[in-house]
């Protein structure tokens, strides 16, 4: 009978554990969000850790909705003859991430479309594609420092 005790006790501890083991699985998996990102830096160190920052958020969480808006000096993190990571950007569009460009910094800094890159839409404000945003729910991120 101890035996049999023993056993049973052994078999519902394993399956205690392999549920606990489930359920810590669903857990590592994120859940889809909404984020907007504001770039404003120039440097390009700043790019290179945006763009790693968004494939780890595509990795960890697929379905996450991004958008990256890009005014005042952010804008060279688009720009055709001043971005680093272009090629990452056009990967990155592929998977659905949204680059835009401010139309009033294109203005002031006399920046046509055809010089940013082709996957990326424009907006008339930058500040003001923000703020609807996270109007609408999306989470804010400053990118850059």
């Amino acid at each position: 009978m101890r035996i049999f005790s023993i056993i049973v006790f052994s078999l519902l501890f394993l399956s205690s554990m392999t549920a606990q083991g489930n359920q810590t699985k669903k857990k590592v998996q994120a859940r889809p969000h909404r984020i907007v990102f504001q770039m404003v830096s120039k440097d390009t160190a700043d790019h290179n850790a945006l763009v790693r920052q968004i494939f780890n958020i595509r990795k960890l969480s697929p379905g996450t909705r991004v958008e990256v808006v890009c005014h005042g000096p952010g804008i060279s993190f688009i720009h055709k003859e001043k971005s680093l990571v272009l090629d990452k950007l056009t990967e990155l569009a592929a998977e659905k991430v949204d680059l835009v460009a401010c139309e009033f910094t294109m203005q002031q800094k006399n920046i046509k479309k055809e010089q940013l890159i082709d996957v990326c839409r424009t907006v008339p404000g930058g500040i003001l594609e923000i703020v609807d945003k996270q109007e609408k729910g999306w989470a804010y991120i400053k990118a850059g420092y």
